[in-house]
């Protein structure tokens, strides 16, 4: 199966993990659907493993460099859902998207790379984006506060960085299966140190009405890092990324249909959406 085709499964089942996680977070909270994704993600993956052969010979260098991106996936998944609660899954997910102009700002700022014109251009339409997607949202949701934007953006920040290094590690040892499954339980240990150090600010709390949907949430995020993974791990990121990047889109169009009593969308919001992505891409393109 081609790199690109991946990539657009990745965008496919992300943004249905952020759809199924909405409805579940009407009678829960964002800690819950993140235990039970990483419980999903460590009982389907170690499964899969085990049945395909075991775990491989890898390189240690390879390990510790996924225990950094495991403990960002965490942090990713609380930042994340927390989005979704308070600006929905729509909103959310255009401004998680970002991370490709969180690595190129990175790269120019820190790498002294040159910033193309195209990556200006997707700056820009990123901008638009973002500005137009948080105008007034108060209008749709009377709770929203200016730092809920903070959210997705700190999830964007982690996915920036988690990216380069997943395909620096995979230079090392190319097994995608073993290291999404070896990420899963790095991401409960994470789990556990800020359930830990967060003292129960935000509890675990389990309702029969979310459990089915934080389920499927589960198996669609585990889905969208296992297709990642492995797109990363045949092809490059500059073919990856946008493609992958294009979940908003998804995520949009699963809200309207799908989310009709929960999420409210006005037409600003949908072109920031749009905004957002198209400005993602060209970032991408133009490095």
């Amino acid at each position: 199966m081609p790199a690109q085709l991946i990539a657009l499964l990745t965008a496919l089942t992300y943004a249905s993990a952020l759809i199924s996680s909405r409805r579940g977070l009407r009678y829960s909270t964002p800690t819950t659907v993140t235990l039970v994704s990483i419980m999903v993600q460590n009982a389907t993956l170690w499964t899969a493993v085990f049945l395909s052969g075991g775990i491989p010979q890898v390189s240690w260098i390879a390990v510790a460099l996924f225990c950094v991106v495991g403990t960002f996936q965490m942090g990713v998944r609380l930042f994340a859902y927390n989005g979704v609660l308070k600006i929905g899954a729509s909103r959310s997910a255009a401004l998680q998207s970002i991370s490709p102009l969180i690595s190129a700002t990175i790269a120019i700022m820190v790498l002294h790379e040159h910033a193309t014109l195209l990556i200006i251009a997707g700056t820009f339409l990123v901008v638009i984006g973002i500005v137009l997607v948080s105008w007034k949202a108060e209008r749709e949701m009377p709770e929203f506060r200016w730092w809920h934007l903070l959210l997705p953006l700190g999830a964007a920040c982690l996915t920036g960085m988690n990216h380069p290094i997943r395909r620096y590690a995979f230079g090392l040892s190319n097994e995608p299966l073993f290291f999404s499954a070896f990420m899963g339980i790095v991401s409960f240990f994470g789990f556990l140190a800020y359930m830990i150090a967060a003292r129960q600010q935000q509890p675990i709390h389990w309702d029969r009405r979310a459990l089915p949907a934080f389920v499927w949430t589960g198996i669609f995020e585990t889905l969208s890092i296992l297709f990642i993974m492995t797109a990363l791990s045949i092809g490059r990121v500059v073919v990856v990324a946008p493609l992958a990047a294009t979940y908003p889109v998804w995520a949009l169009l699963g809200a309207k249909l799908f989310l009709r009593d929960v999420e409210k969308i006005g037409w600003k919001t949908v072109i920031g959406i749009l905004s957002v992505v198209v400005g993602t891409v060209a970032i991408h393109l133009g490095r």
